[in-house]
């Protein structure tokens, strides 16, 4: 029986099903914090855009009612202003109590075009500021103010104007951006440009206004003139030096020249900023100020924006890992409780698996599969030790069996002539015999012996079935011829005799059939009976045919059989070949018989040979045909070459 190839031991099931369990969960967890996580970002996101947006219009609002506030007094001097030339003393007043009573208000001013207040006054320009938050009136010094963009800008638009930033060095000396409200009086029904009244906003207001905005940790807020350049920043020297679109100069960031366009086109959006801006992901909230054209940003570092889920992320993480822990502990406790009855009854199969039928196999006391499996072993193991009792038993059965066989072979071999020639002082004839047994023991027999009167009666037989009792018949048959020859002298009285012995307590039904021939060595004249057998072949001079039987019973079966006697007379060098029927019902592995056509050729093939040469010849034949295939029955082959009788024997 061949062995199962071996296998190299690996982990056990419960190690294997704690690291499935696990390995699953941790799949499903990861997968489930993962979209979480994922799923938290993006709404983090968006309710940080809603937030900042939220935040940039109300900052954005509260810059532009500010300033609403501020454009109000200018509009309604210029008005005035234009329908009548005040005094002196009336624009200072006026001038005074609108930067007092808005504190939005850095300073004012009413500039006159040249000559329009006094005819041959070129410059008139008085100025009210606030010096430590006491107003100051002055005049404008020198004649330059009829060019500065205040004042140019809408003189020539003819409409009020924010200007651009600017560091006002004849007015107050600080950066601020100034409001200017063309006026105009009407002569002989001309509009006449009179002069443009102003309100200053410093700079410094914007950025504590902005300054005030908390963004989360380091979150702030920056605001943008119409050309980009920062007017507010937490960093001052970024304010009125650069500008969003130097620093993506400098950065080579096209990403950050998109964004500064997107701003001074008066745009809104929430965008991720590029990394080198703030030194670490952020992103940027922006609006624009419509009334001034400039754009106000929040930015806010990611980091802060997602800190809240980081910590949770980390807190859930912890968790997970102690559920890990917690559940890898109660999945090895099941699964050892699980596999200990399997490893138990593991160990008992190899004991079965190495013979030891006698090991019980341990019962669960449970019903589950494991129970049920650990009784189907039981179960197997018995039904195994009887299935091998039985087989222990037939396996002796069958060799006592084959060795008798071999014992009833022997006897049957022993009954046969071995020694050849048989007769090396006769000349007049050569005789040679030859028996190749099946596997199971048959009935086929050969003998030959000299008679008192000298002839030589040869016989050839096959007893019906195998085994012991076909032996038994043989030999029996066998004994009777050979001692009814010595009182019968015919072939055909000594058929007739053996088959009413044979008939006598014939209960098993056996018979032989038989071709018994007596050959007169001195003459050639060959006498002979047949008894149901095959016809032998005469052979002699290259060819081959087959010797004329007379009709006659199988021996044994019935007692009213008639058995005739035949003669032929040899020439000398012919040959007669008698064989039995395991020769020409001989198979094949296509199980295709030897047949009588094929046994006469090859006869006819070995004509002229020697006895030895010829039943070699057939006895060979028959082995190349039947190639690969068993031997079904015996084969028997006796060949008796007539040479002439010599001299000396006539």
């Amino acid at each position: 029986m061949s062995r199962p190839p071996s296998v190299t031991p690996s982990r056990g099931l419960a190690f294997r099903l704690s690291l499935v369990i696990l390995a699953c969960t941790t799949a499903i967890f990861g997968a489930a914090f993962a979209w979480y996580h994922t799923a938290s970002k993006e709404a983090l996101v968006r309710q940080a855009r809603e937030d900042a947006g939220n935040l940039t219009l109300a900052s954005t609002r509260k810059i532009e009612s500010v300033l609403a506030s501020v454009e109000e007094i200018p509009g309604l001097l210029a008005y005035g202003y234009g329908k009548a030339r005040p005094t002196r003393q009336a624009i200072r007043q006026d001038l005074t109590g609108f930067i007092v009573y808005n504190p939005a208000v850095y300073g004012a001013c009413v500039a006159y075009a040249p000559g329009a207040y006094e005819p041959g006054l070129r410059r008139f320009a008085p100025y009210a500021y606030k010096v430590e938050g006491v107003p100051v009136v002055k005049e404008l010094e020198g004649d330059g103010y009829p060019l500065a963009d205040w004042f140019l800008i809408p003189k020539e638009l003819g409409r009020p104007l924010w200007s651009e930033p600017y560091f006002d060095e004849g007015g107050g000396g600080i950066v601020m951006s100034t409001y200017g409200v063309p006026f105009h009086s009407v002569e002989d029904g001309r509009r006449a440009f009179k002069g443009v009244v102003t309100a200053d906003v410093s700079l410094e207001w914007l950025r504590e206004l902005l300054s005030g905005i908390t963004v989360y940790r380091s979150g702030y807020a920056f605001l943008l003139s119409r050309n980009g350049v920062f007017l507010t920043h937490p960093d001052a020297s970024y304010v009125m030096r650069e500008s969003v679109f130097s620093l993506a100069e400098q950065a080579g960031s096209q990403e950050l020249r998109r964004i500064g366009q997107e701003m001074i086109r008066g745009g809104t959006g929430f965008v991720r900023l590029p990394e080198f801006v703030l030194g670490r992901p952020a992103w940027l909230s922006y609006a624009p100020v419509m009334k001034t054209g400039w754009s106000m940003g929040l930015v806010i570092p990611e980091g802060e924006l997602f800190a809240d889920l980081e910590r949770l992320g980390r807190q859930v993480l912890g968790i997970g890992l102690g559920g890990f822990a917690l559940l890898f502990a109660v999945v090895v406790v099941v699964s050892t409780s699980i596999t200990r009855p399997l490893k138990t009854l593991a160990g008992r199969t190899a004991e079965i698996a190495r013979g030891n039928l006698d090991i019980p196999v341990p019962q669960p006391a449970t019903g589950d599969e494991v129970g049920q499996l650990a009784r189907s072993f039981e179960e197997m193991r018995l039904a195994l030790r009887e299935y091998i009792a039985n087989l222990t038993e037939t396996t002796k059965a069958k060799e006592r069996m084959e060795s008798e066989l071999k014992i009833a072979r022997t006897i049957q071999m022993s009954f046969l002539p071995k020694r050849f020639p048989p007769f090396p002082e006769i000349e007049a004839f050569e005789l040679h015999a030859a028996l190749e047994p099946a596997l199971e023991v048959g009935g086929d027999l050969f003998d030959f012996f000299m008679l008192e009167d000298g002839r030589l009666l040869f016989l050839v037989g096959d007893v019906s079935g195998k085994g012991v009792p076909a032996a038994l018949f043989m030999a029996v048959t066998k004994t009777l011829i050979k001692g009814i020859a010595e009182v019968e002298h015919s072939p055909a009285a000594i058929l007739d005799r053996v088959n009413r012995e044979l008939l006598v307590d014939n209960e098993s039904m056996l018979f032989v059939t038989m071709f018994l021939g007596i050959l007169d060595h001195q003459t050639g004249e060959l006498v002979y009976s047949n008894a149901g057998h095959n016809p032998p072949a005469l052979m002699g001079g290259g060819a081959a045919s087959w010797l004329p039987l007379p009709k006659g019973l199988f021996l044994g079966v019935m007692d009213v059989a008639v058995y005739k006697d035949m003669s032929v007379r040899l020439a000398p060098g012919q040959c007669l070949l008698v064989t039995t029927d395991g020769v020409n019902e001989a198979v094949d592995e296509a199980r295709a018989f030897y047949t009588s056509e094929r046994l006469l050729e090859t006869a006819a093939a070995l004509s002229g040979r020697g006895a030895r040469e010829v039943c070699e010849g057939v006895t060979s034949s028959v082995r190349a045909f039947q190639g690969r295939a068993a031997q079904a029955d015996d084969i028997t082959v006796l060949a008796l070459v007539y040479r002439g009788a010599a001299r000396g024997e006539r």
